[in-house]
């Protein structure tokens, strides 16, 4: 298989990125972030796009894709309404209609969160947005998934480039494993996003949109 993923600098995309240059089956790894990683292997295509929205000139790079995850995202902290939809909806839409325009058949794959809005119509402002984010995806010419995990927990090494989200999992890190074994509801962990989303591009899942326990059964 040939992956395109989007934002593998972050936590979820480390993860995901580590899982598929372990995978037998994956051939090539096309990898588009803002910034670049510190990760070199022989199967990774590593590709820095400033702005996600233009990506005419590295069109030939993204044929022959059999599925695109997509992990790339921003917090919703202090953002407006329209400047948190131009960065999740608007630059996912862009990617994935032109992912899509290049490879019909592909399994696309949106890294989403719980509590996701589908009504479009909530009171909390980051969860419309991401709703209808979902929703559009949903709608394109191709086999789109949509991936609400809780709590991530950081395994493998992978530390969050955010200076919070890092301070906060090394407060909670003796606790996360317990709370992961105990709640399996609430929690999974980098490595078992990265596999379930492989399990999804090998095999499709019943389910459209994947809460936390869909995720770790896979």
């Amino acid at each position: 298989m040939k992956i395109l993923l989007i934002g593998a600098s972050g936590m979820v995309g480390q993860g995901v990125l580590r899982e598929c240059l372990a995978a037998n089956d994956v051939d090539i790894v096309v990898s588009l972030a803002r910034t670049p990683t510190a990760t070199r292997h022989p199967k990774l295509l590593e590709r820095v796009v400033p702005d996600f929205s233009k990506l005419a000139a590295i069109e030939a790079e993204l044929a022959g894709v059999s599925a695109c995850f997509y992990c790339a995202g921003v917090s919703a902290f202090r953002m407006s309404e329209a400047d948190y939809s131009r960065m999740t909806y608007d630059l996912t839409l862009a990617v994935a209609r032109a992912v899509v325009r290049l490879n019909p058949t592909l399994t696309f794959v949106y890294v989403s969160g719980a509590g996701t809005d589908s009504s479009e119509r909530g009171r909390s402002m980051w969860a419309r947005v991401k709703g209808r984010t979902e929703n559009a995806l949903l709608a394109l010419p191709c086999r789109a998934y949509a991936f609400r995990p809780g709590i991530i927990r950081p395994v493998d090494g992978i530390v969050s480039k955010t200076k919070l989200y890092r301070t906060l999992y090394a407060l909670m890190n003796p606790l996360l494993p317990l709370l992961e074994a105990a709640l399996p509801r609430l929690v999974t962990n980098t490595r078992q996003v990265g596999r379930a989303m492989l399990t999804v591009a090998r095999v499709g899942a019943r389910k459209r949109i994947l809460e936390t326990p869909d995720i770790n059964a896979l």
